[in-house]
C-alpha cells in the first residue's frame, strides 16, 4: 500500500467521525479569519494579544459546552445569561459579606444547579416547550441576582478574595492565563462523558429520536435534566469567572451570553434540531466567536458593527444547518441545479 493510499484512507477515516468535517471546515476559517486580522493588524497574533484571545474565548467556550449538551438532546437553554448573573450577584455579595471566596463558591453553585434542575423538570416532566420554560426561569433567576443585594451591584469584593481571583483569572500556569486550563478541563471532563459513556448516548439518542429512545430504554427525563444540570453548572463557573474578573458584582452580568452560547455551539457544527455535533466543534465556535470580537476590536469596529457581523454568522450557521437537516441542500439536488438547461 502505497503513502498517498494510506494518507487518503486516513483522511477518510477522521472524516467519518460523527461533525468531524464541519470541525475542520470550521477550523480552516479559523486559520483565515486569524489571518486576515494578522494582515490588518499584526499586533492581532502577538504573544500579549493570543494570551489574552485564550482567555476571552474560555467563557465562550464553557457556557457552549453547556449549551451544546442541551442542543443535542433536542433542547435549547434561554436562561444562561441570567444564570451567570445570578452566579455572580451571590458569589460577590457573599464575599462582600465576610464570607470565604471558596465557601461562597460551593453556596453559589447550589442556586445555579437548582436552575438547571428545575429547567430540566419543565421541559421534560412537565412538556413545557423548552423555548417558554428556560425563558420564564430566564426571567426568574435575573430577578434573584437583582434582589440579592437589594437591587443595586455590589462592592469590591476586597483583598481576602484576591488568591481566588488570581486563581479563576488573574493567575497564569505556564505562561496561559488559568482561565483558559479551567475552560480546557471542562472540555475534557465533559466530552468524555458525551464521547465515551452512556450517558452521552443516550443524550444523542433522544435528539435524534425521542420515541425510539423510550423503546429502547432510555430514561429520556433523567437525561434531559443531566443536560439542564450540565448547561446550569458551565453558566454557574462563567458567573464566578465574572466575578472575579470584574471584583464585584454586576446585575446585568452575562447578559446576551444565551446567543454567545448558541454561537459557539451552532458555529461549531452542533445543531439546533437535536443529535448531531460533537464538543470539539464547540472549541472551535467558541475560537471563531472570540477571534472575531477581538480582531474588530483590534481594527478599531465600532461595537454595533461587531454584533451585526456575529449577528449574520449565527444567523448563516443556523439557516445551513436546517437546510442541511431538511434535504434542501444535498448532492443530488446540488447537482440538479446545476444539469438543468437554461
Amino acid at each position: 500500500m502505497t503513502d498517498t493510499v494510506k494518507k487518503r484512507n486516513w483522511f477518510q477515516r477522521l472524516f467519518a467521525v460523527r461533525g468531524m468535517g464541519q470541525v475542520i471546515t470550521v477550523f480552516f476559517g479559523l486559520i483565515v479569519l486569524c489571518l486576515v486580522f494578522y494582515l490588518i493588524n499584526p499586533n492581532f497574533l502577538s504573544q500579549r494579544n493570543v494570551a489574552n484571545l485564550l482567555r476571552q474565548i474560555a467563557p465562550y467556550l464553557i457556557i457552549g459546552i453547556g449549551q451544546g449538551y442541551v442542543l443535542i438532546t433536542g433542547n435549547i437553554d434561554l436562561s444562561i445569561g441570567s444564570v451567570i448573573g445570578m452566579s455572580t450577584m451571590i458569589s460577590a455579595t457573599l464575599m462582600t459579606r465576610g464570607m470565604d471566596p471558596w465557601v461562597a463558591t460551593l453556596v453559589t453553585m447550589v442556586p445555579c444547579l437548582l436552575t438547571g434542575l428545575l429547567n430540566g423538570f419543565l421541559v421534560s416532566a412537565c412538556k413545557l416547550p423548552p423555548f417558554i420554560g428556560t425563558l420564564g426561569t430566564m426571567t426568574i433567576a435575573r430577578g434573584v441576582a437583582q434582589l440579592v443585594n437589594g437591587n443595586m451591584n455590589t462592592d469590591a469584593i476586597g483583598r481576602g478574595a484576591e488568591g481566588w481571583r488570581d486563581f479563576l483569572y488573574y493567575g497564569r500556569t505556564l505562561g496561559i492565563y488559568n482561565t483558559f486550563w479551567i475552560a480546557l478541563v471542562i472540555w475534557l471532563i465533559f466530552n468524555f462523558l458525551l464521547s465515551r459513556t452512556r450517558t452521552g448516548r443516550h443524550v444523542y439518542a433522544i435528539g435524534s429520536n425521542v420515541e425510539a429512545s423510550k423503546l429502547s430504554g432510555v430514561n429520556v427525563n433523567l437525561t434531559t435534566i443531566k443536560a439542564y444540570l450540565i448547561s446550569a453548572f458551565c453558566a454557574g463557573v462563567v458567573g464566578l469567572i465574572t466575578c472575579a474578573q470584574a471584583g464585584m458584582g454586576a446585575m446585568d452580568a452575562g447578559t446576551g451570553y444565551e446567543l454567545f452560547a448558541v454561537a459557539a455551539s451552532v458555529i461549531g457544527g452542533i445543531s439546533t434540531l437535536g443529535g448531531q455535533g460533537i464538543l470539539l466543534g464547540t472549541v472551535m465556535g467558541a475560537s471563531v466567536w472570540g477571534a472575531m470580537y477581538n480582531g474588530l476590536s483590534l481594527v478599531g469596529a465600532p461595537v454595533a458593527w461587531r454584533n451585526i457581523v456575529v449577528g449574520i454568522i449565527v444567523v448563516l450557521s443556523v439557516l445551513i444547518d436546517v437546510l442541511v437537516r431538511s434535504g434542501t441542500f444535498n448532492k443530488a439536488r446540488i447537482r440538479a441545479m446545476f444539469s438543468k438547461k437554461i
